[in-house]
């Protein structure tokens, strides 16, 4: 365990950490935007979000464990590397950790559109703080890597959004 963190401090989970939180963030504010636009209950959008959260989290965790594993094994690369096992547990706790934010303001139950706006809020703070992360591995400029994942995140939602909403009143889904 004690080697573990002495990696996760000297940056080794880096890519991990960003490719979890990115992904997580994005799919889970999509999930709440959707059904938020297609104006389903907060209950709803707490189930949908967990889901996602959990479901999609695993997901990318062992997508990550099975790249790295099989890059490895083609490149028969020295074991004193993290392993596959450990990449795939920090990509799914970056995810749950950085999705979980836009479901926040569902639990707290705030009344009306009032939950749509603080998680809009949260995942666009988010958004922009996952993105400047980067810049931790690329070097780049801080603003310029928040501002493009914001961008990316307030697209995807917005579609999510519209989506949801064409889709309730395309087909008249009353819930």
């Amino acid at each position: 365990m004690r080697a573990f963190w002495k990696k996760f401090r000297d940056g080794m989970y880096i890519g991990a950490l960003v490719y979890g939180a990115n992904d997580g963030i994005v799919t889970t504010f999509a999930v709440v935007a959707g059904a938020a636009g297609a104006l389903l209950s907060p209950g709803v959008i707490v189930i949908l979000g967990f889901v996602n959260l959990i479901a999609d989290g695993f997901s990318m965790g062992a997508s990550n464990f099975l790249a790295i594993r099989a890059e490895r094994e083609m490149a028969k690369q020295p074991r004193g590397l993290a392993t596959p096992f450990q990449h795939g547990l920090v990509t799914f706790g970056a995810f749950v950790i950085a999705g979980i934010v836009p479901i926040i303001p569902y639990l707290f139950r705030f009344p009306g559109t009032q939950q749509f706006i603080f998680s809009s809020a949260l995942a666009a703070a988010m958004f922009f703080s996952v993105g400047a992360a980067r810049t931790y591995i690329t070097k780049g400029s801080f603003l310029k890597a928040g501002l493009e994942m914001l961008a990316i995140g307030v697209v995807a939602s917005s579609v999510a959004y519209g989506m949801g909403w064409v889709m309730k009143t395309m087909f008249g889904i009353a819930i």
